[in-house]
């Protein structure tokens, strides 16, 4: 079997380059909605310096500039502390689409252990606050984050954009039904507070942590929250049903799609569909032509 050479995506070594021959493909301004993000760039830089190179490409326009593929908001932070160099990697390829739709953001959890490690480590809480631009009852109340809540949800929910709010809708539940919920968010990709906050309702008394406190919601009386409980623990159990039967339904469907692909590629067939029942034709080749079910 042959082997397919594999192209190296970047220059074998980093170089060190003067920010005014890096030319941004786009700007970082204050009216955008990443401009919060930008202020947590700017932090992290002034305190321990830049941490990830920038991604270039010569510039084949002018000689000695470079376009910049990543890092607009670590060069506009180095601009600002006037930084004159930095170090960045040369591609090969001029790809910017990559860097800037294949983002893999810091979840919150992920975001908890790395507190953590760094307090370990002998950073202090001011230290991260600063690092972070973030208020240091933030890094107090995200080392905590995770008190309560079961080993294996937190597993479940690691890589996922839950919110905060959302995770302590958790910590009022046991931990069977705190996988439970987390296994729900993950199938319906919802890790909203709202959402968290209906499977709390629609949980037994039973799984709760204190199954003798009254459910309260603002504006919702008793025996509505009763009802509501109810309906969810049913709409639960259908869900979970459908979700059972989906990879089998989904399986036979693609059996009978190619089923029918291949009879309408029978000359014949097609011919006396087409004068005897047109309309059905038309629903077949419907869904012969579908490319996902």
């Amino acid at each position: 079997m042959s082997m397919k050479r594999v192209r190296i995506g970047f220059e074998k070594q980093a170089v060190e380059l003067p920010l005014t021959a890096l030319l941004p493909i786009r700007q970082v301004k204050a009216t955008d909605g990443c401009f919060g993000k930008y202020r947590a760039v700017l932090a992290s830089i002034r305190s321990v310096g830049l941490v990830e190179p920038m991604v270039v490409y010569p510039n084949r326009a002018a000689k000695g500039t470079y376009l910049l593929l990543d890092g607009h908001m670590r060069l506009k932070a180095l601009q600002e502390i006037g930084a004159e160099k930095a170090l960045c990697l040369v591609s090969t390829e001029d790809d910017a689409f990559t860097y800037n739709d294949k983002i893999s953001g810091l979840s919150l959890i992920q975001e908890h252990r790395m507190i953590l490690k760094a307090l370990d480590g002998g950073v202090t809480e001011e230290e991260i606050a600063k690092a972070l631009d973030i208020d240091i009852r933030t890094v107090m109340s995200r080392k905590k984050m995770l008190e309560g809540i079961h080993p294996e949800a937190v597993q479940l929910l690691k890589d996922k954009p839950i919110t905060e709010r959302a995770l302590t809708v958790l910590k009022h539940v046991k931990a069977l039904r705190q996988i439970e919920m987390a296994q729900l968010m993950v199938s319906g990709n919802n890790y909203t507070f709202s959402y968290a906050r209906a499977l709390l309702v629609g949980t037994n008394r039973g799984h709760m942590v204190k199954p003798d406190e009254p459910k309260k919601m603002r504006g919702v009386a008793a025996e509505d929250v009763a009802r509501m409980e109810r309906e969810m623990e049913a709409l639960e159990r259908d869900y979970r049903l459908f979700e059972e039967r989906y990879g089998e339904n989904t399986l036979h469907l693609g059996s009978a799609q190619r089923y029918v692909r291949r009879l309408l590629e029978n000359a014949k067939v097609k011919r006396f569909l087409n004068q005897r029942h047109p309309e059905i034709l038309e629903e077949l080749q419907e869904l012969a032509a579908l490319e996902a079910l």
